[in-house]
């Protein structure tokens, strides 16, 4: 069987447009950006300011609050470590989700060790953040608030202009991970007050280890935390990947372009799958919210159906059971944890990316490959079986 991939929201394949314009800069555009004292430097360095511009214009942002990176990681412990770093001592408290990235759970950790405080707000069961709660949490001393757009597990979309108006009210700095932002939701960070924000290329049909920070460096200041060389402003020291930054940038300018037309047809595909897992698992429920959700994500939990197993029985399907950083843990995602799914149930969760690429036939078969293994599974489980017979069964 011709394998299908349904897992883009760990990664993407690079768009051949994508591809196309990073070529030239791996072979006659080799020049250091910063050797500006000849042609070869010069011309990779008008390839960067070009980025830039087209990088700032997908967020309506100033071209030189970008900074380039090499992904998401990098920028979110960039900003939040960096920000609390540079902060008076009296405000150093950064305030999340309990949904957030391990790159941002880890980074307040960090902050704690170094002497900070944080602060992990719960969210609803729809994946959501109550906004009362999270204004509850702001107080005097926090200096960054972080909340991602778009949640890797669930899909979840926060309301980023409401927590950007409450960050704005304290004076804290709103951090957004906008890691699965390009392509499948609008973002605007001036209207959102939004004055950090992550992004990566491999999440939108762009390169792996190409990333962006955007940092609204009129009021918001940031300690460094690599150094040597003074590149992209200070922010960010080492030789500029020509190639990563053209990589990102065209991703993120294709993504934006092709938004509306590549949304209406995901959410179609999206829709068609679930309406066949429906119908055909017993049980089945989708986790998280589904008003508040971008096109391509369906996060379900199927009773008596371990995800690890059900994947091996379909090696010809890309698909996962949480975030790609946590492949391989033995423990339930702590996002389904934090939404209340039961420790039993949330090994039971697989996660279904459908993206730019995939087509109605591959979400049939897709539907049909593991309605099978459902059914495969179940069938040696005693715990389905009692289900069956009648007998209550909590999962």
């Amino acid at each position: 069987m011709v394998p299908i991939y349904l897992d883009n929201h760990a990664t993407t394949p690079v768009d051949e447009r994508v591809l196309d314009a990073m070529l030239p800069w791996l072979r006659d555009g080799f020049g250091n950006a910063s050797s500006k004292a000849h042609a070869w430097g010069r011309r990779a360095d008008d390839a960067v300011h070009h980025a830039r511009h087209e990088l700032a214009r997908c967020i309506a942002a100033r071209p030189e609050d970008v900074v380039f990176t090499s992904g998401a990681t990098e920028s979110i412990n960039l900003a939040i470590r960096g920000i609390v770093a540079a902060s008076s001592p009296d405000r150093r408290h950064v305030v999340t989700l309990a949904t957030e990235h391990k790159a941002v759970l880890d980074s307040c950790e960090a902050v704690r060790r170094d002497g900070g405080d944080a602060t992990i707000v719960d969210v609803q069961p729809d994946g959501r953040v109550d906004l009362a709660r999270l204004a509850a949490a702001i107080t005097d001393q926090t200096a960054v608030v972080a909340v991602m757009a778009v949640n890797n597990e669930l899909g979840v979309v926060q309301d980023l202009a409401a927590i950007g108006a409450l960050c704005a009210k304290r004076g804290a700095v709103f951090f957004c991970d906008a890691a699965q932002g390009p392509g499948r939701l609008r973002i605007d960070v001036d209207a959102m007050q939004i004055g950090a924000m992550s992004m990566t290329a491999h999440k939108c049909y762009g390169p792996k280890g190409a990333g962006a920070l955007y940092l609204r460096r009129s009021d918001v200041r940031l300690q460094p935390l690599i150094v040597g060389g003074g590149q992209e402003f200070g922010v960010r020291s080492g030789t500029l990947a020509t190639h990563q930054i053209v990589g990102i940038a065209r991703a993120v300018a294709v993504a934006e372009a092709d938004f509306s037309t590549d949304d209406a047809r995901i959410l179609g595909l999206r829709k068609r799958l679930w309406s066949r897992l429906e119908s055909g698992i017993e049980g089945i429920s989708i986790n998280g919210s589904v008003q508040h959700r971008v096109a391509g994500n369906l996060n379900v939990a199927i009773p008596c159906a371990d995800a690890n197993t059900l994947m091996m029985m379909m090696p010809n399907l890309g698909i996962s059971s949480g975030s790609a950083c946590a492949s391989g843990a033995t423990k339930a995602s702590h996002v389904l944890t934090a939404i209340g799914v039961p420790e039993e149930l949330g090994h039971c969760c697989l996660r279904f990316g459908i993206g730019r690429f995939n087509t109605a036939e591959q979400i049939d078969a897709a539907a049909d490959m593991v309605i099978e293994a459902v059914g495969e599974l179940r069938a040696q489980s005693p715990l389905w079986r009692m289900k069956q017979a009648g007998v209550e069964v909590a999962w």
